[in-house]
């Protein structure tokens, strides 16, 4: 009953012209998405963020998620990124893939203070962060900057185990 009052109210919210999407739609939003069945990687980044924009040398997350298309991918843009997010990483060969979703988190503030302090209950602390979530509970955490693709990789491969 209240994954129906959550999608009857989101689709509502989408009918009213001009309503920018409110904090907490889009963290029920992003629950959903990391709740549905396999694995899901979240990745907190910003524009601005010489670390984000480091991971896309060699075509980094392009490589990578077009070698795990059985992942679903969500970049969430915070802390004052640039309004054109799809845009601005289109220049890195990301978009046409379908297992990857470019969100914009409602809050763009970039005030510590007023921006962004956490997702689905998780400090954000850095740009950029990377989560592996299955099945709704988180698995891995990257919060310290810039991903190894080699690792994150092998924390792919460890969540399909289903050791946990």
């Amino acid at each position: 009953m209240q994954k129906l009052f959550f999608l009857l109210t989101l689709s509502f919210a989408a009918l009213v012209p001009g309503r920018a999407e409110s904090v907490e739609a889009f963290e029920a939003r992003l629950f959903e998405a990391v709740s549905s069945e396999g694995i899901t990687v979240v990745h907190p980044w910003a524009s601005w963020c010489i670390n984000c924009v480091n991971e896309h040398d060699d075509h980094g997350w392009k490589n990578f998620i077009e070698a795990n298309p059985e992942v679903t991918f969500i970049f969430v843009s915070v802390w004052n990124s640039d309004e054109d997010d799809a845009g601005w990483l289109a220049k890195y060969g990301l978009g046409d893939q379908p297992n990857l979703k470019i969100w914009r988190h409602p809050n763009q503030a970039s005030r510590q203070g007023e921006r962004v302090s956490e997702l689905l209950g998780v400090p954000v602390t850095w740009m950029p962060t990377t989560w592996v979530f299955r099945d709704s509970r988180m698995r891995y955490a990257i919060n310290y900057g810039e991903v190894r693709f080699d690792m994150l990789q092998q924390m792919l491969k460890d969540s399909v185990k289903g050791q946990w």
